[in-house]
């Protein structure tokens, strides 16, 4: 007999960088994840997502407890990326408007 994950799960080098993922769908495990962390319910999840079902959510929910370590390592990799692009993006200061006339404003004439 299949694993219920097997049927509802699926990993593909190039879709969503080979993270499991429900299958047909490019929405990931950590999506799911996320989204109850939020407090979101299997069933407001199907709601939002109509191609999705219940059984989907939970076979989710399961894969990531049976394999939490690898996922919470993903989650968190993905955070300490968005911290460093929105750290560096503040650092960077905003490029001021082109004198475009020469008149010492930046609106043109």
């Amino acid at each position: 007999m299949e694993p219920i994950a097997a049927k509802h799960i699926e990993m593909t080098p190039g879709v969503r960088s080979g993270k499991p993922r429900i299958a047909g769908t490019r929405i990931c495990v950590s999506d799911i994840v996320i989204w109850t962390e939020q407090g979101q319910s299997p069933d407001e999840i199907v709601t939002e997502f109509p191609h999705l079902t219940l059984a989907d959510v939970y076979a989710a929910l399961a894969y990531y407890h049976d394999h939490r370590e690898e996922i919470d390592r993903q989650l968190s990799q993905s955070e300490q990326l968005a911290n460093a692009m929105k750290a560096k993006q503040s650092a960077t200061p905003p490029e001021e408007p082109k004198d475009a006339d020469g008149d010492g404003d930046s609106v043109p004439s």
